[in-house]
């Protein structure tokens, strides 16, 4: 038999979500009227870890740093998938483990392709 949902089934997950938003708008609102406003020359100035700010933010970057930082992420959340696999790895059986093996030989086949174009090739 299968369980009928109610609308007050959904009353603990409301009260932690406006417990929570609650909690956002009061430290927001505490942190903004609590606060020092402190402003001047020196206050207002662009600051980064203690390097006074040198030159035109807008210089040119490889677009090698963004390829490669693109295709860590794409191939680390692959890593996401294969989790719940490893967890079930006993309940899916032989179906699973070869669906698992598709999955693995598709990112080799990505990867393959990745080192024949000279994606991660530094100069």
């Amino acid at each position: 038999m299968e369980k009928i949902y109610t609308p007050s089934d959904y009353l603990p997950i409301l009260i932690q979500l406006g417990l929570a938003l609650g909690f956002v708008v009061v430290t927001m609102a505490a942190t903004h009227f609590l606060g020092p406003r402190r402003k001047g020359k020196n206050k207002d100035i662009a600051f980064e870890c203690g390097i006074e700010s040198v030159g035109d933010a807008r210089t040119p970057i490889s677009i090698k740093y963004f390829l490669v930082a693109i295709l860590f992420v794409l191939f680390d959340v692959e890593i996401i998938f294969m989790y719940p696999w490893a967890v079930n790895f006993l309940d899916l059986g032989w179906f699973g483990f070869w669906e698992m093996l598709t999955f693995v030989g598709l990112l080799l086949v990505g990867f393959y392709y990745i080192i024949k174009r000279d994606v991660l090739k530094w100069e």
